[in-house]
């Protein structure tokens, strides 16, 4: 499935680094929500492209956005990863059933067993008004995701 721009975001509910469930229906009409899927916690350009982000967390804190990070994954990974590197956003296990979430927005990589590197923007009303997916072994850029809020 390769989600275009306008289409509905497809809907998931996935555990958090807290156990907490987190569903992207719950910010709906409240805030847009930016998905960052990524490959495997822990992981070197995983680690740095969630770390940039931290680092400049306050550009989405300013436009209001839920950033929602996704990886493979699980949840006690999640937490002892964004308890590791001092996450404040929610980081999310896409665990069982295995890249579930991943496999809605077309971007599980099947023979990897694990997420593309890829960011969806959501908008208030759930949807998709960006979205960039870098190759393999690609790091993003954090010049992308002005972009894409700048569509918001």
């Amino acid at each position: 499935m390769s989600l275009i721009i306008g289409d509905p975001a497809p809907e998931f509910e996935l555990l958090n680094q807290y156990g907490e469930t987190v569903s992207l229906a719950d910010f709906r009409g409240k805030k847009p929500v930016v998905l960052v899927f990524y490959p495997l916690s822990f992981s070197g350009i995983c680690t740095g492209e969630l770390c940039e982000i931290r680092d400049n967390f306050a550009k989405f804190e300013n436009e209001n956005v839920e950033l929602l990070a996704i990886s493979v994954d699980s949840k006690f990974v999640q937490k002892q990863f964004a308890e590791h590197e001092g996450y404040k956003f929610s980081v999310l296990a896409d665990f069982w059933p295995h890249g579930g979430v991943a496999k809605q927005y077309g971007v599980f990589i099947e023979e990897a067993g694990i997420a593309n590197r890829a960011t969806f923007v959501i908008n208030k009303n759930g949807d998709l008004v960006a979205k960039f997916i870098t190759a393999p072994g690609q790091a993003r850029s954090l010049d992308e995701y002005d972009r894409a809020l700048a569509a918001l």
